[in-house]
């Protein structure tokens, strides 16, 4: 089975508690996690894939617990190598960035030579009150691309 990387960027708790959610349903299906509150650039070195959930703040920005994360990562390029990622990104599509630090996470990953086996998911928070209601499904998608 996959050791996964849960990369969580939250800032009223709605990211966090999807992460603890899909953490289980990995646990579940019997892969490994590695999740943090505050991801470390060094929790993607020795995975087979990395797993971003996060919401979004203020104009498209990142919350404040993954901008060490992704900071990190743009300065040091810890490449992927064609190793698979996803992204789940919680929004509000009243603003204009809707879903912009999933945006920029994805584009991060991207640079990091990561392969999106799927398209992001993106939550729409005017639409949907509970979230794993559209993650789960698109996470059991998700999970058929990672290593068994």
């Amino acid at each position: 089975m996959a050791t996964v990387a849960i990369i969580m960027g939250s800032v009223f708790g709605a990211a966090q508690t999807l992460s603890a959610t899909v953490q289980n349903e990995l646990h579940a299906a019997g892969h490994t996690t590695i999740y943090n509150n505050s991801a470390l650039v060094g929790d993607i070195h020795d995975v087979d894939a990395c797993l971003v959930i996060t919401s979004t703040t203020g104009q498209g920005d990142l919350p404040n617990n993954i901008e060490g994360f992704y900071f990190g990562a743009r300065d040091t390029m810890p490449m992927q190598n064609q190793k698979p990622f996803g992204v789940i990104a919680l929004g509000d599509s009243s603003y204009q960035t809707f879903c912009g630090a999933g945006e920029k996470m994805e584009e991060l990953f991207y640079e990091l030579q990561g392969i999106a086996p799927i398209p992001m998911l993106k939550i729409d928070a005017c639409e949907t009150l509970e979230p794993e209601t559209k993650a789960l499904p698109w996470l059991k998608e998700w999970m058929t691309h990672i290593p068994a």
